[in-house]
Order: structure tokens, then sequence, then C-alpha cells
């Protein structure tokens, strides 16, 4: 009997005080091969990553004693389980996975989408930063490209998965009066457009422009490289800018500021 080595020897460590939405996620789990380990209290949790590391953590965002948001820098704090991706896993929005984005975490993952669902996703999740692996639209496309609607995967969605499986294209990006173009090579985005703004300037605007939005379409075509190099930032940076404007923005509107 041939089995997947690459997933059946992966072990989720699942967080969550859930116990029967936990169970679900579990069997759901354990079906696309992983080993699951679950724990209702993230502070015993952390007490097994000494020695039984696993491959992944899967943390709920609805936590009492300690925060999913907590995760990434207590891991990231010792060497040992600094590299251990944190996935969130709420009810909320774009505005949860910006929250989850700030904080450091991998992935977030909407909890409502269903536990088979989720499963899928920590796979592709994995599989993408163990593999490059393509996602399976750019695989079975007849001109290899991955597109689909912002109203499925928000923009901050799209550009993890790129820069997480460390693609090289260029990602299109059509959401009301907006037209941007960002480059990617290895994960990296070199260049960036969209009408006169180029460069740095040109990634914050197109995220913030997409901030909220539930309509519009995206479509990456892989292997077109950018003719020059005018993004100096990481996208992680860049994404945490945009998001920092954002909020200012918002908080100055909600004080009566021009």
């Amino acid at each position: 009997m041939s089995t997947n080595q690459n997933t059946v020897s992966q072990r989720i460590l699942l967080i969550d005080s859930n116990v029967f939405f936990a169970k679900r996620l579990t069997d759901a789990l354990s079906a696309q091969g992983f080993d699951v380990t679950h724990s209702t209290q993230p502070a015993y949790a952390l007490t097994m990553l000494e020695w039984n590391a696993p491959t992944a953590i899967l943390c709920a965002t609805n936590l009492r004693e300690m925060s999913v948001y907590d995760l990434p820098r207590i891991l990231h704090s010792d060497a040992a389980t600094t590299n251990i991706p944190v996935l969130a896993m709420g009810d909320g929005g774009e505005q949860a996975l910006m929250e989850a984005f700030r904080a450091g975490c991998d992935d977030y993952i909407d909890r409502r989408r269903g536990p088979e669902n989720i499963a899928a996703q920590v796979k592709t999740f994995l599989l993408s930063r163990q593999e490059g692996f393509r996602p399976t639209q750019m695989l079975e496309s007849e001109q290899t490209v991955l597109e689909g609607s912002l109203s499925h995967l928000d923009l901050p969605g799209v550009v993890q998965m790129l820069a997480h499986s460390r693609q090289s294209g260029v990602l299109y990006i059509n959401a009301e009066a907006l037209d941007g173009t960002l480059f990617f090579h290895r994960g990296e985005v070199l260049h960036a457009e969209v009408g006169e703004v180029i460069g740095n300037d040109a990634v914050i605007k197109i995220i913030k422009s997409c901030n909220g939005l539930d309509r519009g379409v995206y479509k990456f075509v892989p292997g077109t490289l950018a003719a020059t190099r005018t993004v100096f930032r990481t996208v992680t940076e860049l994404m945490l800018e945009a998001l920092r404007e954002i909020d200012e923005e918002r908080a100055a509107n909600d004080g009566g500021y021009k």
C-alpha cells in the first residue's frame, strides 16, 4: 500500500477550546493524512513543543487564556521553535486576516468554511512551504494561470500565497477603477505599477485600494519577469505599511478629521 510520506509524517498541533468542532476538524485533517494533537489550552500546548515539535500550529483566535496572536512572538524567541508556522483560525473577515498578519502568523483560515475546507487549506499551505507547490488552479489551466475573484480570496491572501510558494510571474489586479500589476520573482515583488505610480508606493496603493472590496478580479501569469526592479522593500513590510496607513486614515475619519 502506497502512502504520501511527505504528508503522513507531518503533525498538526490544533489548539481550540471548542471540543466538538476540534473533533470534526481532527477527523478532516486525519483524512488528509496528518497526525493531529489537540489541546484546549495554548499554555499547556506550548510545553509540548520542546519534546515533540509539530510541523505547524493551527490555533483558534477566540481563546481566553492566550491569544493566537501571542504565539509568533513566543515561538520566534526560541531558535528551536522559530520555524514552526502558526496558522490562525477565526470567524472574522479581512480585518481578522490583517490582525493575524500583523502579529506574525503565517496564514489565516476562516473557520466558517468548515473542517474539510480548512484541512485542505492547511495541506496546500504546507505543500507551498516545503515543495514550492503551485495551487491546483495553476496546474490545471491551459495557460497555467491562477485567476479568481477578490470576493473569494482577498488580495493579501493572494499575495501571501504567491510569496509562500515562491512564484515568479506577474499578478494583474482589476478592482473598480484600479488596474495594477505586481511582478514576482521567487516570491519577492520586484516591480509594481498602478497608473503612473510605480515601485513601493504602487504596492501600498494597490493594497489600500483593494482593502474591503468584495468585487474585483485577479490573474497571475507565471514566468513573466520585470525588466527592471522598482520595489526594494519586502512584501511583509509593504503590506504592514499599507495596513498602518489604512488604520490611521480610519482613525482620523472616526475622529472627525479631514
